[in-house]
C-alpha cells in the first residue's frame, strides 16, 4: 500500500548535490535524507488515495488487481486514515526543514492530485505531469542543499523520466492488446507505433542532451575537467537496455522493479556512478 520500493524515485533528490561534486558534506546530505524521507511519506499518501480512486481500473489489470484496496484486503477508511498521517508528517518535516522546500513538497502534492483526479486520463499531459514530478524533486534537492540546479539537469531529468513514463504506457498498451482490457483512459490517444517513435526520439534526445552537457564551456569551468563526456558511454548502454526491456521483451510496466532485479540496468547504473566519481572527484582531488 505504501510503496515504500518507490521511494527510490526520491534518490533524484541528491542529484543536485552528486554533480555538484559535494556530495560528501555532511550537513547537506543529511539534510537531502530528511526531503527523502518527508518526499517519500507523502508520495506514500498520495499513493494510497490514486489506489483509491482507481480501486474499479486496477481490478481489471492482471497485477493491479492484487492491490490491498482492488483485492479487499485493507478497507479504504484505513486508507483515508493512513494517508492523512503520511501527509501530515511530511508537511512536517518539510515545514521543519526549509520553507521554500515545503513550497516545492506543496506544488508536488497539489500536481499529483490533480494527476488522480482526471489529468491522468488525457493523453501526453499524463506522462509530462509524472516528469515533471522529477523535476521537482531535483529542484528540492538544489533547494536542501543549496546548490545551484543547473538548466542541463532539469533537461536532462524531464526527458529521462518522460522516456521511463512513455514505457509504462507502452505495457498497458501491450496488456490491452493481449487481454482487450483498457486499464487507462488515457490509452486511447496512444498506439505501440507512437510509444515506440516517441521512446526512440526521447533516447535520442537524451543522448545528445547528456554529451552537450557533459561538452558544455560552463560546465568544464565549473567541473575543472573536459572528460566527463566519457560517462555518456554508460548513459547510452542503459538506454539500449531499457529500450530492450520494453521493445523486446515487453516487460516495462515497474521502472522501479527493473532498476532493483535487472542485472544490466544495475551494472551500467553502478558504472555510470564510479565514472563520474573517477573523473569528477578524482580530478578535484589531484588539483589539490
Amino acid at each position: 500500500m505504501l510503496r515504500i520500493s518507490h521511494w527510490t524515485k526520491n534518490l533524484f533528490l541528491f542529484l543536485p548535490l552528486f554533480f555538484s561534486g559535494q556530495v560528501a558534506q555532511m550537513d547537506a546530505l543529511l539534510l537531502c535524507l530528511s526531503g527523502f524521507l518527508s518526499f517519500g511519506l507523502s508520495a506514500s499518501a498520495i499513493y494510497i488515495i490514486n489506489d483509491i480512486r482507481d480501486i474499479e481500473e486496477d481490478r481489471l489489470h492482471p497485477i493491479k488487481k492484487n492491490r490491498p484496496f482492488a483485492s479487499g484486503q485493507i478497507s479504504i477508511n484505513i486508507g483515508i486514515g493512513m494517508a492523512i498521517m503520511l501527509l501530515g508528517s511530511g508537511l512536517v518535516i518539510a515545514a521543519v526543514l526549509n520553507p521554500l522546500f515545503l513550497y516545492v513538497l506543496l506544488g508536488y502534492i497539489g500536481m499529483n492530485l490533480a494527476y488522480s483526479s482526471g489529468m491522468k486520463h488525457i493523453p501526453i499531459v499524463d506522462v509530462s505531469m509524472i516528469a515533471t514530478g522529477f523535476v521537482l524533486r531535483v529542484v528540492s534537492g538544489g533547494i536542501l542543499a543549496e546548490v545551484y540546479v543547473s538548466h542541463w539537469i532539469i533537461v536532462m531529468t524531464f526527458l529521462l523520466a518522460l522516456f521511463l513514463g512513455l514505457a509504462k504506457r507502452r505495457d498497458d498498451l501491450v496488456i490491452h492488446r493481449d487481454s482487450g482490457k483498457v486499464m487507462r483512459k488515457s490509452l486511447e490517444g496512444y498506439n505501440l507505433e507512437f510509444i515506440n517513435a516517441a521512446m526512440t526520439l526521447m533516447a535520442g534526445v537524451i543522448v545528445v542532451a547528456y554529451l552537450m552537457y557533459t561538452l558544455s564551456e560552463e560546465v568544464i569551468q565549473r567541473m575543472g575537467t573536459g572528460q566527463l563526456y566519457l560517462t555518456g558511454l554508460f548513459v547510452i548502454m542503459g538506454l539500449m537496455r531499457y529500450l530492450q526491456i520494453t521493445l523486446v521483451f515487453e516487460r516495462s510496466g515497474n521502472p522501479t522493479q527493473i532498476l532493483l532485479r535487472d542485472r544490466t540496468i544495475q551494472f551500467v547504473l553502478v558504472g555510470w556512478i564510479l565514472s563520474f566519481v573517477v573523473v569528477l572527484y578524482f580530478n578535484q582531488w589531484w588539483r589539490q
